[in-house]
């Protein structure tokens, strides 16, 4: 089982990665996964769990951590809090620690390089007057900045005791050490040798303390301001629903809570009022819009009978609701978890990253060592060493890593659930933009999965006797061409008799007893297998789909069913064909009526007469060759070959089943977000790719020559720009996935 958690406290890659490292360690834990964007872990534990381990694991590496429970997490979906309060409250922390720091960083600043630049120097800490008043006065000042940025050195400190160092540690080292060095230079001015007094008193690190941390801040701050924005299509995801729903109770029309609502309540939604429920229309006739969750833009009319989901909005006229799904339970809440719990998964791409991060903060500290004695010994200059290898240990930046695939994936998944398109994991994601392949079934999905009788012929009874039995047959069954034939028999005014022992054989046809008689209705192969003789002239290749019956193995009549082809799905096979994506439909319909309609929207590639089992077959068959192999269906039928498949793609009206065994939901019911899906995989995948290049080649450079590798021509970089530098290239990834919200 999947359990979520809130971990509170990490700040970049090596956290997260800290994190998983000791949760993965306890017994009971099948896998651990950190979202740092989101600061969430889920875990795939067993049922028994305790969650206490967690809890107490977590805190011992550094960090806090608590249970989000399924009813918490629905609550705080549902907050209709102010939500620029909400902004308020979560950077009050970063605010406060910024209005102490600058200021002091200013003023400390003009006391440590106000003279060089002209400006007069403090009357009572001249540096060449008063040097050691001078150096004294800059420590004052950098102490309310070590205080308010203490968070730094109880969290790094704790880490590097437990062995799992991270971005806090280098800043905590490096500030100290510059802090330590200025220290160490105010005992040495204090000796009088005028010599010694003048070198010191031109290379204090007290600002370099101050705008280390205090640059850091800025960093952190912009940088949860950006991650914030990523959020944004799932924050409005979580609004869609109503907090309050009017509810008939004891025959009265009351106002409750929309976290009330229980299954089998029923509701009164009025022309204007959002759904908060999954439902049935148990009475009114309305347009529904169902674009927050489809992304379809027209209203569908919805009467008594029909499904409704919640967050969609009831646009004109009067309807009472049954419930169905309440809570997590619903449409919305399922699509938000999506959302959430994809963002927290990994793709193989960012794995590297987190291998890299799990040994880059102790590398770094080796590297700042190794730069102090190395530098040490070479220049003879102690300052040089010093400043050197705080650069080292300012300049290393594990939240780019840590950001570079979450940041992506999660602006990605909120456009794809705006656009109506349900990612379930990161995995899916990436895979998609690969495809070689698309399988797609027939009916329902290239089809608009609403077959109609465009041809009816009795043989040896009369067409009423024919249709009468065809209707008692069909009647217990609910497959599409079942459908048709009682909506044809119906129009007809036929009377339907009492049938019993109804049996359906999967992808072959239906059978029942009428009294003595059996009744039988399929495919050929299915009478051929009861002993039914089908005349010639019955079996002529025609363009629609044949359901032939049988009395008594007497064959008695067959209806042509035809099934319209979806406006979209000529548009979406050429789109699909013109990016080099072999096309292929896969159906259980007989040869001539699937290539009437393969003909129509443009495949060449056709395997008709496909049982259910066969389905899977064909696409293990393709991937087994070496192909990544995409199925798109909507009905039970499909489950197998959509479990088997790299991808499995369920049209969005398709069976419960066939949308559970899916990777990829698509709520439009329409073609053309198969091909949208594969663009908006391979713009993360791009995004993801430039943001690690990035991560990576920022630290492949930055730390060499933090090192002072360019020294011998003149390239030296002091703590503060390090500092600041490194602040950027988080902020850079972060900017980089917003991107995304610009493509079309």
């Amino acid at each position: 089982m999947k359990r979520k958690y809130n971990v509170e406290g990490m700040m970049c890659a090596a956290c997260s990665s800290s994190v998983e490292r000791v949760c993965s360690k306890i017994d009971g834990v099948k896998s651990a996964s950190v979202n740092l964007l989101t600061k969430t872990m889920v875990l795939e534990c067993e049922q028994t769990f305790d969650d206490n381990l967690i809890i107490q694991a977590v805190s011992d590496a550094g960090f806090e951590a608590t249970r989000l429970d399924k009813q918490e997490d629905v609550a705080a979906k549902n907050d209709k809090k102010d939500e620029k309060s909400a902004d308020n409250a979560r950077f009050t922390p970063v605010k406060v620690r910024l209005w102490v720091s600058i200021p002091f960083l200013i003023v400390l600043m003009y006391v440590a390089m106000g003279h060089m630049v002209g400006l007069p120097a403090v009357p009572f800490a001249d540096p060449d007057k008063a040097p050691v008043a001078f150096a004294f006065l800059q420590f004052l000042l950098t102490l309310p900045v070590l205080y308010v940025n203490r968070k730094f050195y109880f969290v790094g400190f704790k880490a590097l005791i437990k062995k799992a160092p991270n971005m806090d540690t280098l800043v905590a080292l490096g500030s100290l050490a510059a802090l330590f060095f200025g220290v160490f230079a105010i005992f040495r001015m204090s000796s009088g040798d005028a010599e010694v007094v003048h070198r010191y008193a031109h290379n204090l690190y007290f600002e370099s303390v101050s705008m280390i941390l205090t640059l850091v801040t800025v960093g952190k701050y912009l940088e949860e301001r950006s991650k914030n924005k990523t959020g944004d299509a799932l924050e409005k995801l979580k609004k869609l629903a109503p907090d309050k729903a009017s509810v008939i109770r004891n025959g009265i029309a009351v106002e409750i809570s929309a976290s009330d609502i229980v299954p089998g309540d029923i509701l009164v939604i009025k022309a204007g009022q959002s759904i908060p429920v999954d439902g049935v229309v148990v009475e009114g006739e309305s347009a529904v819009d169902e674009s927050a969750l489809t992304g379809e833009s027209i209203p569908v009319l919805k009467t008594v009978g029909d499904s409704v989901i919640s967050a969609s909005l009831n646009t004109t006229g009067f309807l009472k609701v049954r419930a169905t799904k309440v809570g997590a339970d619903t449409t919305l809440s399922q699509i938000i978890d999506l959302v959430e719990n994809a963002g927290a998964g990994k793709p193989p791409i960012s794995r590297l990253a987190d291998k890299v991060s799990g040994i880059f903060v102790p590398v770094v500290m080796s590297i700042s060592l190794l730069t102090l004695i190395v530098w040490a010994i070479i220049s003879k200059d102690l300052d040089l060493a010093v400043s050197n290898a705080i650069s080292v240990l300012v300049i290393s930046c594990p939240c780019a890593l840590g950001l570079a695939t979450p940041v992506a994936i999660m602006v990605n998944m909120g456009r794809c659930a705006s656009s109506g398109i349900l990612v379930r994991s990161a995995d899916a994601l990436e895979t998609l933009h690969k495809a070689d392949v698309v399988v797609l079934d027939k009916t329902g999905t290239i089809t608009e999965g609403r077959p109609k009788v465009v041809f009816c012929k009795a043989h040896n009874v009369s067409e009423n006797e024919f249709l009468s039995l065809a209707l008692t047959l069909e009647n217990m069954s609910h497959h599409p061409l079942s459908m048709a034939v009682l909506a044809y028999a119906k129009e007809k005014n036929i009377e339907q008799m009492e049938a019993s022992s109804f049996e359906t054989v999967l992808g072959k046809g239906v059978c029942c007893r009428l009294g003595e008689d059996k009744i039988i209705s399929g495919n050929v192969a299915y009478l051929e297998e009861n002993g039914v003789n089908i005349p010639e002239e019955f079996l002529q290749n025609e363009p629609f789909t044949k359901l032939f019956f049988a009395k008594n193995q007497e064959f008695i009549g067959v209806f042509g069913v035809r099934d319209n082809v979806k406006e979209s799905s000529k548009q979406a096979i050429s789109e699909l064909l013109k990016s080099g994506i072999d096309t292929i439909m896969l159906t259980g319909d007989t040869e001539s009526a699937a290539k009437n309609i393969a003909d129509e929207v443009g495949i060449t590639k056709i395997y008709a007469g496909v049982l259910p089992s066969d389905k899977e077959k064909v696409v293990s068959e393709l991937m087994a060759s070496g192909k990544t192999v995409v199925m798109v269906g909507d009905g039970i039928n499909d489950s197998p070959a959509l479990s088997a498949a790299n991808i499995g793609i369920a049209i969005g009206s398709g069976s419960d089943i066939a949308i559970d065994c899916a990777d990829v939901v698509l709520m439009k019911n329409d073609l053309l977000d198969v091909s949208r899906a594969i663009r908006y995989s391979a713009q993360t995948i791009r995004n993801i790719k430039q943001n690690l290049f990035w991560a990576f080649f920022y630290n492949t450079i930055g730390i060499p020559v933090a090192a002072g590798v360019l020294y011998p021509i003149g390239i030296l970089l002091s703590p503060m720009i390090g500092s600041f530098a490194m602040s950027l290239s988080s902020i850079f990834v972060v900017t980089n996935a917003l991107r995304l919200y610009k493509k079309k």
